[in-house]
């Protein structure tokens, strides 16, 4: 699924990475412990939603080449956690609806999570 889809359907608004609109996303978490971000992704193309706005957020996305992160919850990060995106050629989003309703609207969509992902590697 393109980014720029993902940002309609979540209606979310970009904070940076505006020229990565056309980027594949293949898979999505939504997490707030970043040690769960650590143990479950495995896909360079997932799209991380949390309410975690911090840099440790951007650390932990690029320790898992996570390229895309959307704040739920109307969050906004502070300016050292835009920064350090824009450093790692990350994109931020953020959108006003909270982890369940973003993820559910996500999956509704065909985006799927990371036990699928998971499954279709084994096919």
């Amino acid at each position: 699924m393109k980014l720029k889809k993902v940002m309609d359907i979540l209606n979310a608004e970009m904070i940076c990475g505006e020229k990565s609109l056309d980027m594949d996303v293949k898979m999505a978490c939504g997490c707030d412990l970043m040690s769960h971000v650590l143990a479950f992704i495995k896909h360079e193309n997932t799209f991380l939603l949390t309410g975690l706005t911090t840099p440790q957020a951007i650390y932990i996305a690029d320790a898992v080449n996570i390229k895309a992160i959307c704040f739920i919850r109307g969050k906004r990060p502070m300016e050292e956690t835009i920064q350090l995106a824009r450093e790692r050629d990350m994109v931020l989003l953020h959108t006003n609806f909270p982890m369940y309703e973003s993820c559910g609207r996500l999956y509704k969509e065909g985006l799927i999570g990371c036990s699928e992902y998971e499954c279709e590697r084994k096919r």
